[in-house]
């Protein structure tokens, strides 16, 4: 009996004790544990795609990051361009028009075309490089139906492997970094003028990707050799700045123009005629403008990829709220079946 007692008063001591206070109960306060398979696969479905959420807003504004840059460069590039415009402009009044006796001027009967395509070395940019593979498949059937014997020079790793792939004719192959440089720019021209000045193709077009805005971008086709005088000095150029607009990001767009003719005096002494030093000065365009179209795919490439890394996040989001909601459903299903058992086992210990 004396045991039964001391039993007792130590198992009332230890309610007493071991209770926590309400402030203690409210700091140690944790969610409910829901012991279910079904909620908790959902709940680390939840947790995955927050997470993926997250890195694809952060993909989002590294791309913006280097559209900014990319800008910063054609800005850059943009004074020897123009300086170069206007000098040849000037030479080509100078020696009286357009006829000029250069090979890069000279339009030959077109039996072969090079086509210099343009696409990246990377993915997770939407539809932008299979909307320049496409492109340029459809032009080289074109040229190919017409009679003409065509062959290719590749910049970026996912044209080449579609092309390789099915056995085009690749002449030459250059991969396309996110910060395309002089130097890119320099063997791409190279290997294009010693095609063309050795015979080997007639016209080289090139076909490169347009940046008209953050949610547009064009395959556009241009025919880059042999150059037409009035093409050059009648060519406008335009820059974008990457801006924002309502919290969100937006492009502004400035045309400025054809750079007017350099002035030469009518008794200025050139120590070169003036014939050979528009044929120096047509690589260096040339260069120029293969830089400038560099520019303007990789800027169109980045656009893109902001857009689907931020159809991505939306899409994520989306998912996450409907995950949720399964997760709360399901929660709640498996609280109201405790209660149900409780409840039928209250009544069957009644019964």
């Amino acid at each position: 009996m004396k045991l039964l007692c001391l039993a007792s008063l130590l198992s009332v001591a230890s309610a007493f004790t071991s209770a926590p206070l309400a402030g203690d109960a409210h700091a140690t306060r944790r969610a409910t544990v829901v012991h279910d398979g079904k909620a908790n696969a959902i709940r680390d479905r939840i947790t995955s795609v927050k997470n993926t959420k997250k890195i694809t807003m952060a993909m989002k504004l590294v791309a913006a990051a280097k559209v900014r840059r990319a800008q910063d460069a054609v800005l850059a590039t943009r004074p020897f361009s123009e300086t170069l415009q206007s000098v040849f402009g000037g030479l080509i009044e100078r020696i009286g028009g357009e006829n000029v006796d250069l090979p890069l001027l000279t339009v030959r009967e077109v039996k072969k075309v090079t086509l210099c395509c343009i696409t990246g070395d990377r993915g997770l940019c939407g539809g932008y490089n299979s909307f320049m593979i496409r492109k340029a498949e459809a032009r080289f059937k074109e040229l190919e139906s017409a009679g003409v014997e065509v062959d290719m020079v590749l910049v970026g790793k996912k044209g080449i492997k579609y092309f390789e792939r099915r056995d085009y004719p690749i002449r030459k192959k250059f991969d396309c970094g996110q910060n395309p440089n002089s130097k890119e720019a320099l063997a791409i021209s190279e290997e294009l003028l010693n095609t063309f000045l050795a015979g080997e193709t007639d016209a080289i077009e090139l076909m490169y990707t347009k940046f008209v805005s953050l949610i547009a971008s064009n395959p556009s086709v241009r025919t880059l050799v042999p150059f037409s005088a009035s093409d050059i000095t009648a060519s406008h150029d335009e820059v974008f700045e990457l801006t924002t607009s309502s919290g969100d990001f937006a492009v502004e767009r400035k045309d400025l123009g054809a750079a007017e003719p350099q002035d030469f005096p009518n008794d200025m002494i050139f120590e070169q005629d003036p014939v050979q030093i528009i044929n120096s000065i047509l690589p260096l365009y040339l260069n120029g403008q293969i830089l400038r179209c560099l520019q303007e795919s990789v800027a169109s490439e980045l656009a893109a990829r902001m857009q689907s890394m931020q159809s991505a996040s939306d899409n994520a989001g989306a998912l996450a709220n409907e995950l949720s909601l399964q997760y709360n459903r399901a929660r709640q299903a498996a609280v109201t079946q405790e209660i149900l058992e409780i409840v039928a086992g209250a009544q069957a210990l009644e019964g």
